[in-house]
């Protein structure tokens, strides 16, 4: 079973927490208004007695005039077959109602392929998705980052998601945080 969502990454970094001095706001100051993005769509592929596995697609964006500023169909479906083929089993795919996700040309495109069976998740229910939790939990460790190139930002978020990519029990963790479960249930009688 496979969790797939999508998160975009700009250089107004996330807001987070901090100590301070009572009395005294601490104050991070960040430029990068209106200088790209970068988007990346994650899939955490969960299969019971077997390692959980994630796998990414990153595009950079420099906000040139028509430039798309989000992934294109061929972008999941590249990321699709490259976790079919690192886990060489059929696919059952849960993602959201991105627009993308249910276009016609996307439709055509998961059609073709046999091994691959498709369920969407209902509207406004983000915490049945695990790869939700993947980008809470990068996010937090990009929260009051002061301001970077585009390239640097591409550069953390890879290495994040590269980091994340061999620790398994983390990736459980999201999974465990969906509170759905692998279990076949009880043969009826």
């Amino acid at each position: 079973m496979c969790f797939e969502d999508e998160a975009g990454f700009t250089r107004r970094p996330p807001k987070g927490r901090t100590w301070g001095r009572r009395g005294i706001t601490p104050v991070v100051k960040v430029g990068g208004r209106g200088s790209g993005r970068v988007s990346v769509a994650g899939l955490i592929a969960v299969r019971p007695g077997s390692r959980t596995r994630m796998c990414h697609r990153l595009r950079r964006h420099t906000g040139r005039k028509g430039e798309r500023r989000s992934l294109s169909e061929r972008d999941y479906i590249g990321l699709i077959d490259g976790i079919h083929q690192l886990v060489r089993a059929p696919i059952v795919l849960v993602w959201d109602r991105l627009n993308t996700h249910v276009s016609h040309a996307m439709r055509d495109l998961t059609s073709t392929r046999d091994w691959l069976t498709v369920f969407i998740l209902p509207a406004y229910s983000p915490e049945l998705n695990a790869a939700e939790y993947l980008w809470a939990h990068i996010k937090r460790s990009l929260a009051n980052l002061s301001s970077v190139a585009l390239d640097r930002l591409e550069t953390l978020v890879r290495n994040r998601l590269k980091r994340l990519q061999y620790r398994a029990d983390v990736l459980d963790g999201f999974f465990t945080g969906t509170g759905l479960s692998l279990d076949l249930p009880p043969p009826s009688p």
